[in-house]
């Protein structure tokens, strides 16, 4: 099954976890699925067992390259992408330089085709050089060959409400996004977790709820006023999930989406005082991650996005003030959402290839990805066995740095094979 090229026959997979059935692949495309098909000189995978997904879609990677080559580059990042079942990712502004040019923007564009592990999508800046003082080239990135339709200073806040609604305004030319880092600078001076009980019994210094809350709270009705698209990056809060559902119950156009580790993962993890749980915005309460998981499970969170954060060993093994924010999430994503939303029937497996990968990829504007499993769609899929269950172990992933928090969990699941436009990247777990 080395050959990544021709027609493909999957044998016996259970479409989005129902009843088996054989998928016929032929010249990028889903050819037919149903029971018993066939074709002369295929090449066969027998998916007895394994749950067919159509490719996952994420919003939020940081792919690190230009600029930061020591902690990821295109080419590790992508593959990591597709060890976790990825088709395609987007790939956030906060480069070095920082995308905010057509130039940049094409540059990680092309480095992504060149790859070809998955597709990658460039975010564009919102601010030249993230500064948050100045537009950046908002409509020349979106006529570039990369086509940006999403745009955010991740990593940084939009905070000055004037820059934010021209933002708004003038992305609606070309149904454009503005992603928002909800994050009120001066409320988070030095902080360094969430702000609560463990932030107290540790003297960290405390990052507040309302930080994240009155940041989208402002550009929900910012977004309504001027009849724009805005997606809320890394929710993480119970407030925040409440801020959402009252925009949309009001039709504005929000969305939102939600990290892994804020789904599984809380605060009193900091007590360790190992920086791998380092993470911006911080890790919460339990009761933020029950309402994080209930506002995924109805809806009024649109999607999962990894966040993935590479950073190199020096930036995160040293002590918690110092230590970098971030965390790997590309090769976990998908076995921590089967712990999180499925193992507790919030969510079955329609709803993940909903959360992870029809739903980003609308918001997304991307083109070729998110659709359903159909006859004439791309094949572009995923299949994954979810009856192992084994401890992370980051020495065998793909990412050049190892900052997972999940290292030595025991999670289930596991990606068998991810297929891009019909030509395996994956194949029995490892690359093709």
């Amino acid at each position: 099954m080395s050959d990544s090229r021709g027609n493909w026959i999957i044998k016996g997979a259970r479409l989005l976890g129902g009843d088996p059935a054989d998928i016929l692949i032929r010249g990028g495309m889903v050819e037919a699925i149903g029971p018993g098909l066939g074709e002369p000189g295929a090449q066969v995978l027998d998916a007895n067992g394994l749950i067919a997904l159509p490719g996952l879609v994420d919003l939020h990677t940081h792919l690190r390259e230009p600029g930061r080559e020591d902690a990821e580059t295109v080419e590790t990042g992508t593959r990591a992408a597709a060890l976790g079942g990825f088709t395609a990712v987007h790939a956030m502004a906060n480069t070095d330089p920082v995308a905010d040019t057509a130039g940049v923007v094409e540059q990680i564009w092309r480095l992504g085709r060149q790859a070809g592990h998955c597709d990658v999508q460039p975010i564009g800046a919102v601010t030249a050089g993230l500064g948050g003082t100045r537009l950046a080239e908002l409509g020349a990135m979106a006529d570039s060959a990369a086509r940006v339709r999403v745009f955010s200073d991740d990593g940084r806040c939009v905070s000055d409400a004037v820059l934010m609604r021209r933002a708004l305004e003038y992305v609606k030319a070309f149904d454009g996004v503005i992603a928002q880092h909800a994050q009120e600078p001066r409320l988070t001076e030095g902080a360094q977790m969430n702000e609560g009980e463990a932030s107290g019994r540790l003297g960290l210094t405390g990052w507040p709820a309302v930080a994240e809350e009155a940041v989208i709270a402002r550009d929900c009705l910012l977004a309504a006023h001027v009849g724009s698209s805005l997606h809320v990056c890394h929710v993480s809060t119970a407030g925040s999930v409440e801020i959402i559902r009252w925009a949309k119950g009001k039709g504005w156009q929000v969305t939102a989406e939600v990290t892994p580790h804020h789904l599984l993962l809380t605060d009193d993890l900091a007590a360790s005082y190992d920086p791998v749980y380092k993470v911006n915005p911080p890790l919460r309460t339990r009761a933020d991650v029950a309402a994080l998981r209930q506002g995924l499970a109805d809806g009024t969170i649109d999607c999962v996005a990894t966040d993935h954060a590479p950073h190199p060993l020096e930036d995160k093994e040293t002590e918690w003030n110092t230590a970098a924010f971030g965390m790997t999430g590309l090769e976990t994503a998908l076995r921590v959402v089967h712990e999180a939303m499925v193992e507790t029937g919030l969510l079955d497996w329609a709803g993940v290839a909903d959360r992870m990968s029809a739903r980003p990829a609308a918001i997304g504007r991307l083109v070729g990805h998110g659709g359903p499993l159909a006859a004439s769609s791309p094949a572009n899929l995923t299949l994954y066995d979810p009856r192992p269950r084994e401890a992370v172990d980051p020495r065998a992933h793909a990412s050049r740095s190892r900052n997972t928090p999940f290292a030595g969990m025991v999670l289930p699941g596991r990606v068998v094979a991810t297929f891009l436009r019909g030509s395996p990247t994956v194949l029995d777990g490892k690359l093709a």
